[in-house]
């Protein structure tokens, strides 16, 4: 390999890794774990030791999805070269950065989105519409469908006519459904070996739709009556207990969704270096979101759990329900997402369910939601002026 292209890609890949510690410091390290916090159930040093080792394993066994869309899926005809991935990085690290010291969530997947088409037009490259739509579907709908979902459980939760020993048990296994039809590399790939549920197929006398329905609902079943008993016999515990299980499947998926907005932009490069693989640009990219989650989110995850509400453990299950369900269904299609956007929809909902207004910070949000639209113009416009200028 030619030895200047070696320095640009060993550049490429500081990038990278500064802006996988970047994420793990802001949106993967800090959210997943902020609602937990709040409602006390976890310490804040501890809940970083977590949720930077779930978001490590996410981002191995789940990452592939979306670094393959931010890699090739956002523009058409044109291949992103090395200094390219580069000033995307930096841009995207680098508003990150400015959000993580200034105590703001700026979406991670709106910068380096933003970044990544901003280069790539400037460059020559074709809009991908239909791949904008579904994105900017999954961006637009996110705080109504998560605060919605949010706002209703946390509704129901508080009400005597609604024991927590049912509801709660009938959320997780809900949710425990969802976990045994989620494809994990390390199971296979595709629809006859990648999932919980894929597998238990194997094992039964029937097959199709009736054994995958068969499995999910065993799923759904076992963890149902198991925190039916725990909350049952230990009310309070029972629902730390959910709680902090909830806060991992969310530090988990986001170790899977955010991983590809540090590495998916070096996954067209490695076809011109060689000798590296996909998985091994993962677990690179899963070591510096580990770091940055012990290092840098106990911040951002404080100002989460204290800034935007008051909240209990049964507005934070609330609140982390409908962020897993979002996270994985983003997963599923290949869509780069903000965490941020995610479980502070979500953080909301519950809270305007029990505390109306009062629980809720309305100027935060308000400079919140103008971040994360701001970033994503921001970024686009110098992506491109830069490409364009330099490249």
């Amino acid at each position: 390999m030619d030895p200047a292209l070696a320095a640009l890609f060993v550049g490429a890949a500081l990038a990278s890794l500064f802006m996988a510690w970047v994420i793990g410091a802001g949106s993967s390290g800090a959210t997943p774990f902020a609602p937990a916090v709040g409602a006390n159930a976890i310490a804040t040093m501890r809940a970083a030791f977590v949720v930077g080792l779930f978001g490590f394993a996410g981002a191995v066994t789940q990452g592939g999805s979306v670094s393959e869309a931010i890699g090739g899926g956002l523009v058409g005809g044109a291949s992103l070269p090395v200094a390219g991935v580069i000033l995307v990085l930096l841009l995207g690290a680098g508003l990150m950065a400015v959000g993580i010291q200034t105590g703001y969530p700026i979406a991670t997947a709106f910068t380096v989105t933003g970044a990544v088409i901003g280069v790539g037009l400037a460059l020559g490259g074709t809009p991908v519409w239909p791949k904008y739509r579904q994105i900017a579907a999954v961006w637009a709908l996110t705080p109504f469908v998560g605060g919605g979902i949010a706002f209703a459980i946390a509704s129901v939760l508080p009400r005597p006519g609604v024991p927590e020993r049912y509801s709660v048990p009938v959320l997780a296994g809900l949710v425990a459904a969802v976990l045994a039809n989620v494809e994990f590399s390390f199971l296979g790939r595709g629809a006859s070996s990648g999932s919980v549920r894929s597998l238990g197929r194997q094992a039964l006398p029937v097959g199709g739709p009736t054994a995958a329905a068969a499995v999910t609902g065993i799923a759904a079943l076992a963890v149902g009556v198991v925190v039916w008993w725990d909350v049952r016999r230990d009310e309070r515990g029972g629902l730390r207990r959910v709680l902090l299980a909830l806060g991992s499947l969310v530090a988990f998926s986001a170790g899977g969704s955010q991983v590809g907005l540090a590495v998916g932009p070096l996954l067209p490069l490695l076809d011109e270096v060689g000798g590296l693989s996909v998985f091994a640009v993962l677990v690179g990219g899963g070591l510096g979101m580990l770091v940055g989650s012990w290092t840098g989110a106990p911040r951002m995850i404080k100002s989460l759990a204290q800034d935007y509400s008051s909240l209990g453990p049964r507005r934070s299950i609330s609140a982390l329900v409908p962020s897993f369900l979002i996270a994985q269904l983003a997963v599923l299609l290949g869509v780069p997402v903000s965490f941020n956007e995610i479980v502070v929809s979500a953080i909301i909902g519950s809270g305007a369910a029990v505390g109306g207004r009062a629980a809720v910070d309305a100027r935060k949000i308000l400079v919140t939601v103008g971040a994360w639209a701001g970033s994503f113009v921001l970024s686009f416009t110098l992506a491109y002026v830069a490409a364009a200028s330099l490249l």
